[in-house]
């Protein structure tokens, strides 16, 4: 790795937030419950990251406790950002973890800074937070404690079924600052996920925790992400998960195609070469070269699919294309733009406000 045969207090340009100086490895562990796996504790210099300017993402800060993914998602996109640790993206993404074991007090710290101003803060979207190596170390209470101690709005997005050990903590965090909980679920067939997700808990345990997050006060988003063509995008595909959704008590619905960049992209051909070699061609076609999405035409038929769907189930529905670079999605924390820059928000199938509402503090909010 990177880090070894590193002179101490040298600085790596390349390496990933927080983690530019590789005298930070604390000790790398193996365990017999986490057979095959290994964990690099580091000391962070930092936690909160700043996304570029140049990103689509509607946020501005992220904090992510670990590097690597146990859940092992084929498609997951932060893969390639695992070669500056001088890791490959594909099994050692999935089993080479490094663990930020100083990340919340490190946090408190940034925090606590009187040039912090309170932005929103999002955790998920790079590497879960709740994926199995939290049940190790028990981040993220410390985290959750260390934004709401100091006023900070969050949002939470995974894939983790942990989430409900933190419920509590949660539901108290929301009574002093805006909380927002997402699901990820991409996929509802249990062969094909443990296929594709094969380290992910299952879908109806996923759904049983977005059961737990509502009864607790949370009005939860469900990612439909990502819709893999023709795997997932069948009507009885759709609409089952769409069912199954909304007698789980979510709010909304986000969805969207499937995404291959680079890294992930070389590695979801080689698992469709050997599960599912008839789908080869077609996935070249739709994803040629270094293309990352599906083509417009594919992804407004897919719009046009889930609409009536979403409307029949009674679920609001948002479709990622229907936010320009930027734009706040449901769910996600979101910087504040200026009131008259982006127009009404687009949103398909029933509205929010035929829905009871529950206490303002716990609604996923578009901050």
């Amino acid at each position: 790795m990177r880090w070894q045969g590193q002179q101490l207090g040298v600085d790596d340009t390349a390496a990933l937030p927080g983690m530019e100086r590789m005298d930070g490895l604390v000790r790398s562990v193996t365990t017999p419950e986490f057979a095959g796996m290994t964990f690099h504790e580091v000391l962070c210099k930092s936690a909160l990251n700043r996304v570029p300017g140049v990103s689509a993402m509607p946020f501005d800060w992220t904090v992510n406790p670990y590097r690597g993914c146990n859940h092992q998602c084929v498609y997951c996109f932060a893969r390639k950002t695992h070669e500056y640790l001088d890791l490959d993206y594909g099994s050692d993404f999935d089993s080479q973890i490094v663990v930020k074991v100083n990340v919340a007090e490190v946090l408190r710290t940034e925090l606590r800074r009187g040039s912090w101003a309170r932005e929103p803060v999002m955790l998920g979207t790079n590497t879960d937070p709740y994926q199995r190596a939290e049940g190790r170390y028990r981040l993220m209470p410390e985290i959750i404690g260390a934004l709401t101690e100091n006023r900070t709005p969050f949002s939470i997005l995974t894939k983790g079924t942990l989430l409900r050990r933190d419920l509590p903590l949660l539901a108290d965090a929301a009574q002093q600052v805006k909380v927002s909980l997402a699901m990820s679920i991409a996929v509802f067939d249990d062969a094909l996920q443990h296929s594709i997700e094969p380290g992910t808990p299952s879908a109806e345990a996923r759904l049983e925790t977005v059961r737990a997050a509502t009864a607790a006060g949370f009005r939860v988003t469900v990612f439909l992400m990502p819709i893999m063509p023709h795997l997932t995008d069948s009507v009885a595909a759709l609409d089952d998960a769409l069912a199954r959704i909304r007698a789980a008590g979510a709010a909304r619905v986000v969805y969207g195609a499937l995404h291959l960049r680079p890294g992930a992209k070389q590695w979801f051909l080689q698992w469709l070469e050997r599960e599912h070699p008839h789908l080869v061609s077609s996935y070249r076609g739709l994803y040629p070269g270094v293309s990352v999405t599906a083509p417009k035409a594919y992804r407004t038929w897919l719009g046009k699919r889930m609409r009536p769907l979403l409307r029949m189930h009674r679920l609001d529905g948002w479709d990622e294309d229907d936010h320009p670079r930027g734009r706040p999605q449901p769910g996600l924390a979101a910087r504040t733009p200026p009131a008259s820059s982006l127009g009404p928000l687009r949103s398909t199938g029933v509205s929010a406000s035929a829905r009871p509402r529950v206490a303002p503090a716990s609604e996923p909010t578009l901050f």
